[in-house]
């Protein structure tokens, strides 16, 4: 910094955006997220990190994600080997999710190990032994996006993944297919070959168990790390059980509703049907704001390797748009799916159960869908696995429905959608059913009009130096609740103060402009933020964008106000060291008068070339790089 009367002026006005626009344009490539096990959470907005994926997309700073609790510690009370084992007490935090803007990444560069979001995450996520929190890019496609392949989702491996999140601003147009289909909860193992007892044993009376000779259980909303609830037939909550002795078939898995119980065994075992209970419906826990991947089914019950494990559920996709829309050309039949997985057929053993169908969440205001392209959503359950023996051993249970949901009303002209049960699996080549599909009227799993945390409010936040004021400018695509809009400064990038507000949209799916004036603005830096509350009192912030002003020059203005034809007189702090130039300008942004004034090693000097009549102006004062910007009142 000098020492003179005229400091440095270090860069011109600058803006610094932390919100990073990402364009999608691969032609083949379908995985569009990144993911991260969430280890951690401090203050509600530092998370630790692991088992990160970023082979096809980043944790970028401005960039938005997703943070859901994937599973919670939720198996309740009944623990024991009874018939209720895996009944839902309560469901504690699973399913929720939020969307919040990444503020830091650490380390700024290759794999993360945390990021620090701009604004803290309601409410609690648990990241304990027997829960899961998964961070999911919200991948932002842009203003309009036109598919080029297939977009699907990476298969839920345990800790990450099952979730394909995409977003535009305006006009998705779907020329392939939405994917998420039998990448949800994991379907459960088929068990050691075991001829065990054939209906003259209670086994039927076997709810868990650590014991490979009996069917594993399907994957569900409990993180299981407890090796006695791993087999037989008690479901573990959403996750269907496995089959018992002697080649029962596994339940089907549950999501909107619950899946169907596997079939009774060899020789439709009745007096001791070992088949595996179907996963829980979650349907009263379920909205646009809490969604889950799909049950997986669980594993039959064999002795002669010809048993099938149960279907992976389906996965979860997370779509916002102000239109979906598709053409009149499309190369293959247009779908988003989120399908449980079928369980395999085979031979003379018990059958694994269906995955449950996951979920899809649609925030758009309107579908614009051709004819000659047809959209088809659908969230069905997997079909329990048949026997394909002549003799009767035991089908698998079908996966329940997931869920689709719609923030408008829903789409019927040219769109199907689909939330079916998994049918049951049959116990012989002769068509034998034991086994139960899954339950719940079809359909029963589409829910309109529902709004959830999906939307991307934010389209622009900006801040430009306006003569001797700063001007934030910022853009919304919609909004929800919205009761107004804070404008916060900070000198040093930690400490914030108010500058202004101003009235939101209250709820819009237009886009809105905004602007307000800080009136005070300091010299040098100056970091701004957006402040956006909720009518509930909920807020969340933007990210930050930074002007500099430079170092302000100290100068005084004599007389002010002037009479017409008066010369205007200034004075320096400290002796100049560059030359002295003015720019007087009037409110309707005419220049009126420019020019140097002053020399090295001035103090004071006159503008005498200025004839103002009545009114405001604006005189601008530069020595070298620094400025003073004052108003001049002409009476």
């Amino acid at each position: 910094m000098s020492t003179s009367g005229c400091r440095y002026l270090i860069s011109k006005t600058g803006l610094i955006f932390l919100l990073q626009l990402v364009t999608f344009f691969s032609t083949s490539q379908t995985i569009v997220n990144a993911y991260a096990k969430v280890t951690s959470i401090t203050s509600g907005s530092v998370l630790a990190l692991s088992n990160v994926n970023i082979t096809n997309h980043t944790f970028t700073v401005g960039g938005l994600v997703i943070v859901m609790q994937m599973q919670d510690d939720v198996i309740g009370t009944n623990t024991t080997n009874v018939s209720t084992f895996g009944s839902l007490s309560s469901i504690a935090n699973a399913g929720i999710y939020q969307v919040r803007t990444i503020a830091a990444v650490t380390p700024t560069s290759g794999t993360p190990t945390s990021v620090t979001l701009t604004s803290a995450l309601s409410g609690t996520y648990n990241t304990g032994t027997n829960s899961s929190v998964q961070m999911i890019s919200f991948r932002d496609l842009g203003a309009n996006y036109t598919t080029t392949a297939n977009l699907a989702a990476v298969a839920w491996d345990g800790n990450v993944g099952g979730v394909l999140a995409i977003a535009t601003t305006g006009t998705l147009t779907l020329n392939h297919r939405l994917l998420a289909e039998a990448v949800g909860f994991r379907g459960g193992s088929y068990s050691n070959n075991n001829g065990g007892a054939i209906c003259t044993s209670p086994s039927n009376t076997i709810y868990i168990a650590n014991n490979a000779n009996l069917g594993y259980k399907g994957e569900s909303i409990y993180r299981n790390t407890t090796n006695t609830f791993n087999n037989a037939r008690g479901r573990m909550l959403n996750g269907g059980g496995g089959g018992n002795d002697h080649n029962a078939g596994g339940g089907g898995g549950g999501n909107y509703t619950s899946g169907g119980q596997g079939g009774n065994g060899y020789n439709n075992c009745t007096t001791f049907p070992g088949g595996g209970l179907g996963g829980l419906s979650l349907s009263s826990n379920i909205s646009a704001s809490r969604v889950f991947m799909g049950g997986g089914g669980g594993g039959g019950q064999q002795n002669n390797s010809q048993n099938s494990s149960g279907g992976n559920g389906g996965g979860i996709i997370l779509v916002k748009a102000g239109t979906i829309a598709t053409s009149t050309t499309c190369g293959s039949t247009i779908r988003m799916s989120a399908n449980g997985a079928n369980a395999i057929n085979g031979g003379n053993d018990g059958m694994g159960g269906g995955g449950a169908g996951g979920s899809i969440v649609i925030d758009a205001s309107a579908f614009s869908i051709n004819a000659a392209c047809p959209l088809t959503l659908r969230a069905n359950g997997g079909d329990g696995g048949d026997c394909t023996d002549g003799a009767a051993h035991a089908g698998g249970g079908g996966g329940g429905q997931g869920v689709v949901i719609f923030s408008s009303a829903q789409p019927t002209t040219n769109v199907t959608t689909q939330t079916s049960n998994g049918a049951a699996g049959q116990d012989n080549s002769g068509g034998t059913v034991s086994a139960g599909a899954g339950s719940g009227t079809n359909g029963s799993g589409i829910i309109a009009s529902s709004s959830g945390p999906l939307p991307i409010e934010l389209i622009e936040f900006k801040a430009t130096e306006s003569y001797d004021r700063v001007l934030t400018q910022w853009s919304t695509a919609t909004e929800q609740n919205n009761a107004m809009f804070v404008v916060e400064r900070s000198t040093d990038g930690i400490g914030y103060s108010y500058v202004a507000s101003v009235p939101g949209a209250g709820n819009s799916q237009n886009i809105n402009n905004y602007s307000a004036y800080d009136n005070n603005p300091v010299g040098g830096i100056s970091y701004y933020r957006l402040k956006q509350i909720d009518f509930d009192g909920s807020y969340e912030y933007s990210p930050v964008v930074a002007v500099d002003r430079g170092e302000e020059l100290e100068v005084s203005l004599t007389p002010n106000p002037i009479n017409e034809g008066d010369q205007i007189k200034f004075t320096l702090s400290e002796a100049a060291q560059h030359p002295v130039t003015v720019e007087i300008t009037n409110l309707a942004a005419a220049v009126t008068s420019t020019g140097t004034v002053g020399s090295d090693d001035q103090i004071n000097f006159t503008v005498n070339n200025f004839y103002p009549t009545q009114g405001v102006y604006i005189v601008r004062v530069q020595c070298g790089g620094a400025v003073a910007i004052l108003r001049l009142l002409v009476q």
